[in-house]
């Protein structure tokens, strides 16, 4: 009897253990899984707070957006971004023409962008970031900002168009140029020509390359590269001639405005003007202002005038002038320094003369 309980007991004892052992691992294992879904859960969370933009697909389909988006022309085109108050950019020409196609429409929780009837000219790129706001002092917020190049595919519009058939590209030495020949479809193969004489331009992937986004870079371009130029696209299908731009090259250093000032002879009684010259680069708007005696108890007349001049073959230049004139000069009130300050997005120049 005594080798049957004791046998007993042994049994009893072996399968306590074995039940202990079972739960503690059964408790490792759910702690264990539980970590492992806060691990997945955290992993998740930094992906999906990579983009803020979206595109709407149907009633509740959405698409997290990347770095380009091929669409179809004619079907709308609704996009999402994140945030109680959004700031969005798009194709600058969609604002030029007051197109009545796009609306926008900011929600509690997101703001929406649509486009109706997309076309190959709505080709470009589309941003959107969230504003931050201090009172009434708001700025973009670098770290919640998304950036995605929308193609609007057309066999028959294989170029972005161009209001303008006939676009100036100005080349300056040490400086990268570009040829804006921009396409609707990234896969679309281009090839840069120059007119006179006729010739394809080598594409080398250095110091000219092609981006379907901008068109030809040209790197430390020179006077070599001048003169009408133009770009041919092909598919398999069909080609197309793109508008003609002429590069014209550029003479005149980058940074702020060189001025300076040209006084006419006066008569008391009578008049006197002073000019103001910058020389600059072609595409650099100069910006003028006047400091003068009297300036607050006579009137003056004063007029800004800019215009493009060609200094020998090809090498262009920006002629921008502000004159101010003085009518029934007075000795006692008119006469004195008069300063003339010139400023670009370079910076600016204060040049004075002395009329006594």
């Amino acid at each position: 009897m005594k080798p049957l309980l004791l046998l007993l007991s042994l049994s009893l004892g072996l399968l306590w253990l074995e039940l202990q052992t079972g739960l503690c691992q059964q408790g490792r294992q759910r702690e264990d899984h539980a970590e492992s879904r806060l691990r997945t859960g955290r992993k998740r969370t930094r992906t999906r707070g990579g983009s803020i933009l979206t595109q709407v697909l149907d009633k509740g389909r959405f698409l997290r957006l990347g770095d380009t988006l091929i669409l179809n022309p004619g079907k709308t085109l609704e996009l999402r971004c994140k945030g109680s108050k959004i700031g969005w950019a798009y194709p600058a020409y969609l604002d030029t023409f007051n197109d009545t196609r796009l609306s926008i429409k900011q929600h509690e929780k997101f703001s929406q962008l649509t486009l109706t009837s997309p076309s190959a000219a709505d080709t470009g790129e589309y941003s959107c970031w969230v504003v931050l706001c201090d009172g009434d002092e708001c700025e973009k917020d670098p770290d919640r900002s998304s950036t995605t190049y929308i193609y609007v595919t057309d066999k028959d519009e294989l170029f972005v168009p161009s209001p303008m058939h006939f676009e100036i590209v100005y080349v300056q030495a040490e400086q990268t140029a570009v040829v804006p020949c921009r396409v609707t479809s990234p896969q679309t193969q281009v090839s840069l020509h120059r007119e006179v004489p006729p010739e394809e331009i080598l594409v080398d992937g250095n110091l000219v390359s092609y981006s379907p986004t901008k068109g030809f870079v040209l790197q430390n371009s020179g006077p070599e590269y001048q003169g009408a130029f133009y770009c041919k696209a092909a598919t398999k299908s069909t080609s197309r001639i793109s508008s003609k731009y002429m590069l014209l090259y550029v003479d005149v250093p980058s940074g702020p405005p060189f001025a300076t000032l040209k006084a006419s002879a006066h008569v008391t009684g009578d008049r006197f003007n002073i000019t103001c010259t910058v020389l600059g680069e072609p595409e650099v708007e100069v910006n003028f202002s006047w400091s003068f005696p009297g300036q607050d108890r006579h009137p003056v007349g004063i007029q800004n005038i800019s215009r493009l001049i060609h200094r020998g073959v090809g090498h262009t230049t920006r002629i921008s002038q502000s004159i101010i004139t003085i009518q029934d000069v007075e000795e006692s009130l008119d006469l004195g320094e008069f300063i003339c300050t010139a400023k670009n997005k370079h910076g600016e120049t204060s040049v004075a003369v002395q009329d006594a």
